[in-house]
């Protein structure tokens, strides 16, 4: 616990907002943190004149430790930790919880960059903490699993385990996913719906929230990117390249804003969702979350011109 009420020198606060109990959740175990980080998170919190709690999570507790966190009703609840748990702290928060702050703690750290511009946790907390203001954060919900930033729905999704395995250095079961990704790939297509339009065949629909998509200016939906190309390289190349902008100017790619996407396919459908691999249902929908939670960062300069 850090009192930095008795410190004169306390560092100034951002002033859109009122911090008075502080609690970050820290996985040192998370590709991007590390064994120091509960004792650097502290020690950087220290000179703020807040109460703070750091607490190191822990396997199969970490469910109960993120209920915990929000019970305690915390003004900022902080996450350094890997993409899925930031998902799942924000998830539980919701649009009344308290303000999250996502740090740069995993393997991809799409939110944080986009929320923080960068992808140093300790500057990110010193972003959130002296710049920061409360701002909604939209994404989109597919079968009760929220996610903010992609979801990638059809064969390239089939990757991800993969591409988890080899980076945790499980190379054996990282060529046995390969193979079995490969046998796969483009089996079959899927067929979507954007807001009830018609129905259209894709080999992969990739659905992108505002605060990532750089096609949109306003939150008005999600990022509909279908794929329409046969050759199952280059529909790899254009899956791993779906959070840039190159990508959306290939012709094999359609892109469109949408709130309601239904998807169907012949048999179960492979996705990913915010970095983690699901397998979906034969039917499916993705709807749109235009507040899914509230985020502690700094406003986008449009946001802070138009105050």
């Amino acid at each position: 616990m850090t009192d930095a009420a008795a410190a004169p020198d306390a560092l100034r606060l951002t002033s859109d907002v009122a911090i008075k109990k502080v609690i970050i959740l820290v996985n040192p175990l998370s590709g991007g943190v590390g064994s120091q980080a509960a004792a650097e998170a502290e020690a950087l919190l220290a000179p703020y004149d807040f109460e703070a709690a750091v607490v190191i999570l822990e396997g199969a507790r970490i469910p109960d430790q993120i209920a915990e966190a929000i019970a305690a009703r915390p003004d900022v609840l902080f996450v350094l930790a890997g993409d899925g748990t930031a998902r799942s702290v924000a998830t539980r928060a919701g649009a009344k919880g308290p303000l999250i702050a996502p740090l740069p703690g995993g393997t991809m750290n799409m939110l944080p960059k986009a929320l923080y511009g960068t992808g140093d946790w300790k500057l990110a907390l010193k972003r959130a903490l002296e710049e920061g203001a409360p701002q909604a954060v939209s994404g989109g919900v597919v079968e009760g699993e929220a996610f903010y930033c992609a979801a990638i729905l059809g064969a390239p999704a089939l990757w991800a385990p993969a591409r988890e395995a080899m980076r945790t250095g499980k190379l054996k079961l990282a060529w046995m996913y390969g193979r079995r990704a490969f046998k796969r790939a483009f089996s079959g297509h899927i067929r979507f719906s954007l807001d009830g339009g018609a129905r259209r065949r894709a080999e992969a629909l990739v659905l992108i929230s505002p605060m990532i998509s750089r096609a949109m200016d306003e939150p008005v939906g999600l990022e509909a990117a279908a794929m329409t190309t046969s050759d199952a390289a280059q529909a790899f190349g254009l899956a791993a390249r779906a959070l840039f902008d190159d990508w959306r100017h290939d012709p094999n790619v359609t892109t469109q804003p949408a709130r309601k996407i239904a998807v169907s396919a012949r048999s179960k459908i492979p996705a990913v969702i915010d970095g983690e691999p699901m397998l979906l249902g034969r039917e499916t929908s993705i709807s749109f979350l235009p507040r899914a939670f509230m985020a502690l960062a700094p406003l986008p300069p449009a946001a802070e011109d138009s105050v």
